[in-house]
């Protein structure tokens, strides 16, 4: 997966880009209704699980963190289906949805930075976004009834900061193309 992802850094950058975009909206139309941020949410973790399914798929078999971007696909594009076919639900229960999602991906960001430690240089990058995305999970669920205008404030700077740590992470990686790798430490 890591020369994989060396060809395909471009991946990244586009997760980025859409991360950033999703905060930005959120910050220039504070006042949309509800259910327009559930379909805007639901179209950001479905573009972002299809391309990181598509990067665990173009990656060798047997690649280390390959498992986990592909459980992390998935669920963001069942999250994303959940949310598109049923856009009624309440406020809370969007809040509770979106907090475990980013707690579950949060975990498996981390997984696969700590894995890939051996591998490659930044991996920290991944790991700092895992925790930020469980810390979003935590806090979301912990205050649950907070109003819709902070929610969107909340869920905005969330993705802008996730798109920025993405696009940080593609950018080292072309950087330093295969340089940004080292050899596996040895078992002795």
């Amino acid at each position: 997966m890591v020369e994989e992802s060396n060809r395909h850094w471009w991946f990244l950058v586009f997760r980025g880009i859409c991360a950033i975009l999703f905060g930005i909206l959120a910050f220039v139309w504070p006042g949309i209704t509800l259910a327009s941020l559930i379909l805007l949410f639901g179209a950001y973790a479905l573009v972002n699980g299809a391309f990181a399914i598509a990067m665990a798929i173009r990656a060798p078999a047997g690649s280390p963190g390959r498992g986990a971007t592909v459980v992390l696909g998935v669920l963001s594009i069942g999250v994303a289906v959940l949310t598109m076919f049923f856009p009624g639900i309440t406020a809370l229960s969007l809040v509770i949805m979106i907090g475990a999602w980013a707690i579950v991906t949060g975990v498996f960001e981390i997984a696969a930075g700590t894995q890939l430690r051996r591998l490659m240089r930044g991996t920290w990058v991944l790991v700092v976004s895992g925790a930020l995305s469980v810390l979003f999970g935590i806090l979301l669920i912990a205050m649950p009834a907070a109003g819709a205008l902070s929610l969107v404030w909340f869920i905005g700077g969330y993705a802008i900061v996730f798109g920025a740590l993405l696009l940080t992470s593609a950018v080292q990686l072309k950087k330093g193309g295969l340089a940004a790798f080292r050899e596996p430490l040895s078992a002795t």
